[in-house]
């Protein structure tokens, strides 16, 4: 297979119609297309009026589908020789669906049957630049429309050789099933036909996609490909991978927060080499390695190790130095001009430190040697990864092999190359193949972090304004946050692609920094609210944090709709009446009208029994979620055994989304609940205690994600119907709305407004911390009987 390298030699295409593009046909012994739709780029242009908010006229999804465009016709499907459709998906699997749903599109442009479509994962791609990333749940919005077109293309070119073959037209031909056939009754396979259908040189085709009124395999309820292979323990994840020498490795790590060993910091070197299963040690930036026959002998090893550190990068500091820092750097709220009668709400909240830690912990294998190094793991960003890496070993780039292998969760902690790094920096300091794990301990005490921050709100509303109804004049936030680390490539496609913004959004965003960028981007209050302004600053660079799942969203959200439930009280309106009747996006109160009727809005419920409701507008899409929490005594105090947390439980959630066209009811469905299980945990029981500069929380059983005791009894997923023709995002879409409408819940519920998050955060502490030194607890033993 030949792949394009210089499409620009090809003449500049004529003004195509609503549902063509341009197509390349590469050259090669088989068919192979490739999609270009830098051509086609519909960006933003509009000037920014003072009403809008940017992300209404031009968001996160825009610019990360923008800057993926100048490289799509990079992206390629190949026609085998045996019928099925070969595509390597230049994003990340971790967990999302997205190789079902690609496959689902391809089926469909190539009329094939999905078991005829083999889709995996591309490995670290230099020349694709920015089209390598995933994350801001945009891989569907940005690759649907080029894989469609790679489809298609692929579909006509094979008609077209096969109408040679059968002399006639393409346009008298059919297809079904991989087959082509004319009205006289022949037919030929598309691989017999494949080698016929390849071009000899490269060449642009205009091709026209399938309307959506012939939709066959698109919006049609499909379960995940690899489901049963997930469930069954079959699916091959970065520890499952039997690479040749790679043996089972773990690091010693410091007891406080990015500390570090000390030069020659292990002081018993001789004994652990000589301890059971051990091959290799080697002091590394972070740490000290060791490489063994198990993992169990890693951990004991690991437990035996006598090191001296240096400090951490935030020793001696708790929750509260923290806080009271970010306090100091907070922006201050500037009432606007406003009638003197106008009365003000203003509310104040804090967010503790979270792990962005995946059920996968970080993982990596690395073989490194003289002259190159080959790399598996789980990583959302592989160029970038790729380019560290080689930097770190002196390599030039394409010496450095990096492979994207499906990842069991990420919670934008992959977003990072940290595992895949320090595997490298391992294997070159050991001279042999490694196989890191990271031990669940590792992750909360010294992996990713989402940043503590505080949220504040001003808000003025006039009782019976000038047309005798209430008015909301004006509604400021001001996020403070510990910095979140943005080096993982969204902060480089801000860079790279800022000549080529909106002349309004480059001229807006330009004196912000990446953080800003990012916030500015993606908030968006979609209520008449008047003066609407919402800002970031951050402060306090010691921290290991990353954009964790919906990065600032969660956060914003619980404290502009806590807030919004407090104008509604100060009007007296019931809260989703109040929202409806603000919002100014059709699409949004038609998510909120959905869950008003399926979630019985307003039903009797006991006391200290309440709903709530928030909406969310994000990802070129709308999220409404209601939820009903129960926080009476027999409820919160029940007994669960040691070391769980109860506390008030959500009994019912119901979700209502519009996300644009939908590929796979059953995929949207699955991150809907999924997204509502990561917002019931941020406000109710998830976060770190920072104490003398160390996380106390090591491993799953003292991080309170929900848990299946927490679950809610009831959860139910509505799609909304759209006329939208392409597919938004849903990864992240219920995670804030979730978060925010249980902070809702809970403060009608117990007549108290929350002020710091997760609610359960300054109870007393629910688990004995474990041992700093050593860093991590024994294997256990008796694992089985500690299974449900």
């Amino acid at each position: 297979m030949t792949e394009l390298h210089d499409h620009q030699s090809a003449a500049p295409p004529a003004a195509l119609g609503r549902r063509s593009f341009i197509g390349y046909v590469l050259a090669g012994t088989t068919l192979v297309v490739g999609a270009d739709l830098a051509t086609g780029s519909n960006r933003a242009s509009a000037a920014i009026p003072s009403g809008p908010q940017l992300p209404e006229l031009y968001d996160l999804e825009d610019l990360q589908t923008d800057s993926a465009l100048p490289t799509s016709q990079l992206i390629t499907v190949t026609i085998n020789e045996d019928g099925t459709a070969s595509f390597e998906l230049p994003r990340t699997e971790v967990g999302q669906g997205i190789l079902t749903s690609t496959t689902m599109i391809l089926a469909e442009e190539l009329d094939l049957p999905m078991s005829k479509v083999k889709v995996t994962l591309a490995p670290a791609r230099p020349e694709l630049v920015f089209n390598q990333l995933t994350g801001g749940s945009n891989t569907t919005f940005s690759t649907y429309t080029p894989v469609r077109v790679a489809g298609a293309l692929a579909r006509q070119k094979l008609l077209e050789a096969a109408a040679i073959l059968f002399g006639t037209t393409a346009d008298r031909l059919t297809t079904t099933g991989g087959v082509i056939s004319d009205l006289a009754g022949n037919n030929v396979t598309y691989g017999d036909i494949a080698g016929d259908a390849a071009s000899q040189v490269v060449e642009a085709v205009e091709v026209v996609l399938r309307p959506p009124s012939d939709f066959r395999v698109i919006g049609t309820p499909k379960n995940r490909l690899d489901a049963r292979a997930a469930v069954t323990g079959k699916k091959d994840f970065t520890t499952d991978l039997d690479v040749p020498g790679a043996l089972p490795t773990m690091v010693c790590r410091a007891p406080e927060h990015q500390g570090t060993p000390k030069e020659n910091g292990l002081k018993n070197l001789a004994a652990i080499k000589k301890m059971p299963g051990v091959t290799h040690v080697a002091q590394i930036s972070s740490g000290i390695a060791v490489r063994a026959k198990t993992f169990g002998h890693c951990i004991d090893a690991i437990r035996e190790m006598q090191v001296d550190w240096n400090p951490g990068t935030a020793s001696g500091e708790s929750d509260e130095t923290v806080l009271a820092g970010i306090k100091r750097a907070e922006l201050p709220l500037v009432v606007p001009d406003v009638p003197v009668l106008a009365e003000s709400v203003e509310t104040e909240f804090e967010f503790m430190f979270r792990s962005s830690a995946a059920l996968e912990p970080y993982a990596a294998i690395a073989d490194v040697r003289e002259d190159g190094a080959e790399i598996w793991a789980g990583l959302k960003v592989p160029i970038l990864a790729q380019e560290n890496i080689a930097i770190m070993l002196g390599l030039p780039v394409d010496a450095v092999k990096v492979n994207v292998i499906t990842g069991g969760g990420s919670f934008g902690h992959k977003l990072f190359g940290d595992h895949a790094l320090e595997a490298a920096e391992i294997s070159k300091a050991m001279g042999v193949p490694v196989k890191l794990m990271w031990h669940r301990a590792d992750e909360p005490r010294q992996g990713r972090l989402h940043p503590m921050a505080t949220s504040r709100v001003r808000a003025t509303v006039l009782k019976g304004g000038l047309t005798g109804e209430d008015q909301v004049l004006s509604f400021e936030q001001r996020h403070t946050s510990v910095v979140t680390d943005f080096s993982h490539g969204l902060g480089e496609i801000l860079t790279a692609t800022a000549d080529e913004l909106p002349t309004e959004v480059g001229r807006y965003l330009g004196g912000l920094t990446f953080s800003q960028s990012i916030f500015t981007l993606t908030q968006e209050l979609p209520y008449d609210f008047g003066v609407v302004t919402q800002l970031l600053n951050e402060t306090d660079q010691r921290f290991r944090t990353g954009s964790m799942r919906n990065i600032y969203s969660p956060d914003v959200a619980v404290a502009a709709e806590l807030t919004i439930d407090q104008l509604a009280k100060k009007v007296g309106m019931d809260p989703l009446e109040f929202r409806l009747k603000f919002l100014k996006n059709d699409r949004v109160k038609a998510v909120l009208e959905k869950v008003r009727k399926e979630g019985n809005w307003g039903r009797s419920l006991p006391a200290g029994v309440a709903q709530g409701v928030a909406i969310h507008k994000e990802y070129k899409g709308a999220t409404a979620i209601l939820v009903e929490i129960d926080t009476r005594p027999s409820t919160v105090n029940r007994d669960l055994g040691p070391e769980t947390v109860t506390g008030p439980r959500v009994t019912k959630v119901v979700v209502a989304v519009d996300c644009g066209l939908v590929i796979n009811p059953r995929g949207v469905e699955a991150q809907m609940q999924g997204g509502v299980m990561d917002g019931i945990a941020l406000t109710l029981t998830s976060s770190c205690h920072l104490k003398n500069g160390r996380f106390l929380e090591a491993s799953w059983d003292n991080y309170f994600y929900t848990r299946q005791w927490n679950v809610p009894p009831e959860v139910e997923v509505h799609i909304v119907e759209t006329d939208s023709d392409t597919p938004g995002g849903v990864g992240e879409a219920a995670v804030g709305s979730t978060a925010a409408a249980v902070a809702c819940a809970y403060a009608r519920a117990t007549g108290t407004l929350p002020k710091r998050f997760p609610i359960n955060h300054d109870d007393p502490i629910a688990f004995k911390p474990k041992s700093f030194v050593p860093p991590v607890p024994p294997s256990p033993t008796n694992g089985l009987k500690l299974t449900y």
